[in-house]
C-alpha cells in the first residue's frame, strides 16, 4: 500500500505575523496546508493520506478539512510528535495499527509548508521508493556552499558540482525506515535533521529525485511574500 504523510506538527511562529502556526496561514484564498493536501489528493495512488498535527491544533485541522470539503475518507489526522521524526513515526505507528505491516508498503513524507509540490515529483517519489527503498527530492545547488565550523572563518568550500539542496517529499519503504530508526542509538537519534539521515547514518543508499526551484518551503516572511506572489495573493508590508 502507498501512504502519504504530511508533516504539520510544528507550532513555530518565526514569521511573527500571526499567533498561529505558519501552515495555517492563508495563501491566496485558502490556508497553506490545504494547498498541500490538495496536491496529495490529486494522486490516485495513495491509499490514505495522514496529517501529523500538533495536539493543540488537531480540532482546527479537522475543521479545515470540513470547511474546504476535502475527501474525508482519504484523510486521517494524527497527533504530531515532539520533533519531525516523532511526527513521522507517530504516523507510521498509526499505519501499522490500522493496516499491519507489509514489506512493500511505502510512505511519502512531505512538509505541510511546501504547497507547490507537483504531481510529477510525488509520482517519481512513489516509483523511486518502490524500486530503491528510499529517496529524497533535491535540486542542484546554484550557489557555492561555504562550510564554517567556528561560524567565523571558512573551513571548507565543497565542489558545487556535487552539492544539492534537499526538499521534500522524502519517501521510504516503511519497514526499512522503521528498522533503521530502531537500530540507531540515542545519540544518533538526537542529531537527526530529516528522515533521510536515518538511512545515511546506517549507510543505506538514498536515491535522488529531481525537485523544482518552485517547490519552496515557506519558513520566513520573505518565503511567504514569494508564495503570495506565486498564487497572485494580496501583498502585505
Amino acid at each position: 500500500m502507498i501512504f502519504g504523510a504530511i508533516l504539520a506538527g510544528g507550532v513555530g511562529t518565526r514569521m511573527n505575523i500571526s499567533d498561529m502556526p505558519k501552515q495555517f496561514l492563508m495563501l491566496g484564498n485558502k490556508p497553506i496546508i490545504i494547498h498541500t493536501i490538495e496536491k496529495f489528493l490529486l494522486c490516485t495512488r495513495f491509499d490514505k493520506i495522514y496529517i501529523g498535527v500538533h495536539t493543540d491544533w488537531l480540532m482546527y485541522m479537522n475543521d479545515l478539512i470540513e470547511k474546504y470539503n476535502l475527501d474525508k475518507a482519504k484523510l486521517v489526522c494524527v497527533h504530531g510528535g515532539v520533533d519531525r521524526s516523532g511526527t513521522i513515526f507517530n504516523i507510521i505507528k498509526q499505519i501499522k495499527k490500522e493496516y499491519g505491516g507489509n514489506d512493500d508498503d511505502i510512505v511519502v513524507t512531505h512538509d505541510a509548508v511546501r504547497p507547490f509540490v507537483t504531481s510529477r515529483i510525488i509520482e517519481e517519489n512513489i516509483d523511486a521508493a518502490l524500486k530503491f527503498g528510499a529517496c529524497d527530492t533535491v535540486i542542484k545547488s546554484t550557489d557555492t556552499i561555504v562550510m564554517s565550523k567556528d561560524e567565523k572563518t571558512i573551513t571548507e568550500i565543497p565542489n558545487r558540482r556535487f552539492m544539492y539542496q534537499g526538499q521534500t517529499p522524502q519517501s521510504f519503504k516503511i519497514s526499512l525506515l522503521f528498522d533503521l530508526y530502531n537500530d540507531l542509538n540515542n545519540e544518533e537519534k538526537s542529531v537527526l535533521t530529516d528522515a533521510c539521515k536515518i538511512c545515511v547514518v546506517r549507510h543505506f543508499p538514498v536515491h535522488l529525485v529531481l525537485g523544482e526551484v518552485a517547490n519552496i518551503k515557506i519558513t520566513t516572511v520573505t518565503d511567504y511574500k514569494i508564495a503570495m506572489a506565486m498564487v497572485g495573493g494580496t501583498k502585505f508590508d
